[in-house]
C-alpha cells in the first residue's frame, strides 16, 4: 500500500470524535452560566440588546379610578343642580299609569315633545289597556307613526297591554318585578313608572344620564343597568327620580354630548371631565 503523505503545520489535527466532545463541553458551559446570571440579565441574553437586563414594565394606571364622592359633595352637587334646573320633572305628560307606560315606550328614539303631541289622539282612540290590545295593528301604527320605529313600538304597546289585561287586571303594576316581567318593559321604563306614577324613587337611565354620570365620575360604567345600580349606591334613596330629571336637563342645557359648554358649568369645580376631549 503506498504511504501517506506527511501533515504539514506540525499540529495534529484531532479526531472527530475530540472535537464533537469539546462542542459539548463548550455548550454546557454556557448553559451553566446563563444560568447563574440574574434573570433580567438572562432575558437580555435570549432577546434583548447585549448586556443590557430588559426594564420591567410600568404599573398599569387604573383609569378607571373614580374621584371621592363624599355624601357631602353628593350633597352640594344635588343642591347645585336644583338651583341650576328649578323646573326638572318629567317631561312626558299623562293623567295616569298607563298613559306614562304607553308614552315612555313611544318615547324610545324620539323626542318627548313629538310623544306628548301623539298620546292624546291614542288615548283618545284607546282610553285603556283593553282597548290597545284590542287594537288594529294598522290602525295604532298609523297613529303613532310619527314617534318613529311605529311597527315594533305597536308591537310592544299590545303586548305589553295584553299582559295587563291577563295578568293585573288592565292596571299597571307597581313593583319592578311585575313591571319588568311586561312584554316591551325594561327597568328604565319601570323606573320612569314607578319614580313618576306611582312616587316610588327609582333611578333612570337614559343617554344624558348616563353621559353626565361618567363625566362626573360617579361610574365607569357604560351599562345603564350598572350605572343604575352606581348611582343607587351613591345617592340618596329620596333624591334618585329627581336626580335623573336633573342630570337630563343639565345634558340638554348645559353638557352635551358634543363639546359640553365646561366654562360656563356651575359644576366645573366638582366634575372630573372623564371622558372630555374638547369643550367651550
Amino acid at each position: 500500500m503506498p504511504k501517506s503523505s506527511p501533515r504539514t503545520g506540525g499540529a495534529k489535527r484531532p479526531s472527530a470524535g475530540r472535537r464533537t466532545r469539546a462542542a459539548g463541553n463548550a455548550g454546557v458551559a454556557r448553559r451553566a452560566s446563563i444560568a447563574q446570571r440574574p434573570a433580567a440579565a438572562t432575558k437580555a441574553v435570549a432577546g434583548g440588546k447585549p448586556g443590557a437586563a430588559k426594564r420591567p414594565a410600568p404599573a398599569r394606571k387604573e383609569s378607571s379610578a373614580l374621584p371621592e364622592w363624599a355624601p357631602a359633595r353628593v350633597s352640594d352637587l344635588i343642591a347645585r343642580l336644583k338651583r341650576l334646573h328649578p323646573d326638572a320633572k318629567c317631561s312626558l305628560e299623562h293623567v295616569h299609569p298607563l298613559q306614562l307606560l304607553v308614552a315612555t315606550i313611544l318615547s324610545a328614539q324620539c323626542t318627548d315633545d313629538r310623544v306628548n303631541m301623539v298620546t292624546p289622539g291614542l288615548f283618545e282612540r284607546f282610553p285603556d289597556a283593553a282597548a290597545l290590545s284590542r287594537a288594529g295593528r294598522p290602525e295604532l301604527e298609523d297613529v303613532i307613526r310619527s314617534t318613529g320605529f311605529f311597527r315594533s313600538k305597536a308591537r310592544s304597546i299590545q303586548e305589553c297591554c295584553r299582559d295587563l289585561v291577563e295578568k293585573h287586571g288592565g292596571q299597571v303594576p307597581r313593583t319592578m318585578e311585575e313591571l319588568t316581567a311586561l312584554r316591551g318593559v325594561g327597568r328604565k321604563t319601570a323606573n320612569v313608572v314607578l319614580g313618576n306614577a306611582y312616587g316610588i324613587p327609582g333611578v333612570v337611565v337614559d343617554t344624558h344620564v348616563g353621559r353626565l354620570s361618567r363625566r362626573l365620575g360617579l361610574t365607569s360604567n357604560d351599562d345603564p343597568v350598572k350605572v343604575e345600580l352606581d348611582l343607587m349606591a351613591r345617592l340618596p334613596r329620596e333624591e334618585w327620580t329627581l336626580f335623573s330629571h336633573l342630570l337630563i336637563h343639565h345634558g340638554r342645557r348645559v353638557c352635551p354630548s358634543r363639546k359640553p359648554h365646561c366654562s360656563r358649568c356651575a359644576l366645573a369645580d366638582l366634575c372630573p371631565r372623564s371622558g372630555v376631549e374638547e369643550s367651550d
